[in-house]
């Protein structure tokens, strides 16, 4: 009886090592980066992003652009007009009002060519690219 105890413990040592380790390399590897946006009358600030493949949480501030601003990300050559081709987990988490920053969900980018614009402030599509 005490064998098989110690045997489980054993097996749940094993199993918490090698769950903490992968955890740990998942974290160093896949770290959540920030891409701080700024919305002027009809614009981003940022008119062009290059960014490395990996996961972003975009940070969207409104300077008196509009009452209401928000985000679209889209990949390029998709109709940003149509909902379905959206990045939906870009979306800033509530309409950023003026003066105010939102964040959208953690968004995964594989390489490739992206556009992102407010539909709200009119701004046009700019560029980003994940290499």
């Amino acid at each position: 009886m005490k064998t098989m105890k110690n045997l489980i413990v054993g097996l749940f040592l094993v199993a918490f090592t090698l769950t903490a380790t992968a955890q740990e390399k998942m974290t160093k590897t896949d770290a959540v980066k920030t891409v701080s946006l700024e919305q002027t009358k009809g614009e981003f600030t940022q008119k062009k992003l290059t960014l490395k493949e990996g996961t972003y949480i975009f940070k969207v501030s409104n300077n008196n652009a509009a009452p209401e601003v928000g985000l679209v990300l889209i990949e390029a050559g998709k109709d940003g007009s149509k909902p379905e081709n959206h990045i939906a987990d870009a979306y800033v988490s509530q309409m950023v009002k003026h003066g105010k920053t939102e964040s959208s969900k953690a968004v995964k980018l594989k390489k490739g060519t992206y556009k992102y614009f407010c539909p709200f402030n009119k701004t046009p599509e700019y560029t980003l690219v994940v290499k």
